[in-house]
């Protein structure tokens, strides 16, 4: 029996990840939706993280007030732009992750940029979830029978990328570091569907296609 150590330190840092991006959806209320990524409502397909003491908490709410002179109606008109950015306190993210910055208000109502960057994000979000799944399900016990290589530094990172990430606020950087991540996330499922293929068993397929079907899910940008 082949040692899962390699395994488990790369779903420990894709954890690290998947946390961070999670807490950066709700602190933008991107992720309280039904059905929407990170919500709680999706929280019982995600698998889980070793407990720790430093995990993910969420910025306290802040009461809404009434400002004026800023265009007339910023209790009313700012609906659609708090549900595109709402102001959070700064929070400490997962264990190893960043910590997010507030964001500043009066952005202005959501755009398509905002819509596409929201939508790569969930992307990224729902497929770290799914990859993590099929490790800990599949890959584990694979893993266990019989050793394929694991790019442990890949891991690593795509878990340093969400961090910046976390970090930026808005702009071009932000659509990098966005961009790194799905790539990255990509690169780590590829080398994995690489390292199975010469294991042609029936559990090394099902694996496989569970792999691809993530990949299918992470189209070029």
């Amino acid at each position: 029996m082949t040692s899962p150590a390699p395994l488990v330190a790369s779903i420990s840092h894709q954890m690290v990840a998947l946390q961070t991006l999670q807490l950066l959806q709700q602190e933008w209320g991107w992720g309280d939706g039904p059905g929407a990524p990170g919500s709680p409502r999706d929280q019982d397909r995600v698998p889980a993280a070793a407990p720790s003491s430093s995990g993910p908490m969420r910025a306290p709410p802040r009461p809404e007030r009434e400002e004026g002179g800023r265009g007339g109606g910023t209790r009313n008109g700012g609906a659609q732009e708090r549900a595109c950015f709402p102001e959070v306190e700064g929070a400490r993210g997962a264990e190893g992750g960043a910590e997010l910055l507030p964001f500043p208000r009066d952005r202005g109502p959501c755009t398509l940029a905002r819509l596409a960057m929201r939508s790569a994000l969930a992307r990224v979000v729902d497929s770290t979830s799914e990859l993590v799944s099929v490790e800990q399900t599949l890959l584990g016990p694979l893993q266990q029978e019989r050793s394929f290589p694991i790019h442990l530094k890949d891991s690593v990172e795509f878990r340093n990328i969400c961090s910046h990430l976390a970090l930026q606020i808005e702009g071009q950087q932000f659509d990098r570091d966005l961009n790194a991540a799905h790539q990255c996330l990509k690169t780590i499922v590829k080398k994995l569907i690489q390292s199975l293929a010469n294991l042609p068993s029936d559990a090394h397929m099902v694996a496989c296609a569970s792999l691809r079907q993530i990949l299918q899910n992470l189209p070029d940008t």
